[in-house]
């Protein structure tokens, strides 16, 4: 049953490839088509990040990770580089975990 379904998964991926290669060119240069594909990779991103961050299998949960996340949301909202705003992320959960 589980092959059958990574099967099936896998041959819907590869034709959303190929179909995403067939639209005509003219589809693409609709100015609203491509706000939306500049803006549909940050919705997902952030979409991942506050599943995973929020989301276990019984609802939302509250501990290290969301503080964790809201600290590079600050980090990154004072425009710190990455690599600091990655170890002040690592940090701050380590540090809460320790509580």
């Amino acid at each position: 049953m589980i092959w059958t379904a990574i099967i099936a998964t896998s041959l819907i991926a590869f034709m959303l490839k190929y179909l995403g290669q067939a639209v005509p060119a003219r589809w693409l240069a609709n100015a609203r088509i491509q706000k939306f594909a500049l803006h549909l990779p940050t919705a997902l991103l952030a979409a991942l990040v506050a599943v995973q961050t929020l989301g276990n299998q019984k609802g939302l949960v509250f501990d290290a990770r969301s503080v964790a996340v809201l600290v590079a949301g600050v980090a990154l909202f004072l425009k710190a580089p990455f690599p600091v705003v990655v170890i002040l992320a690592a940090l701050t959960s380590a540090g809460i975990h320790q509580l």
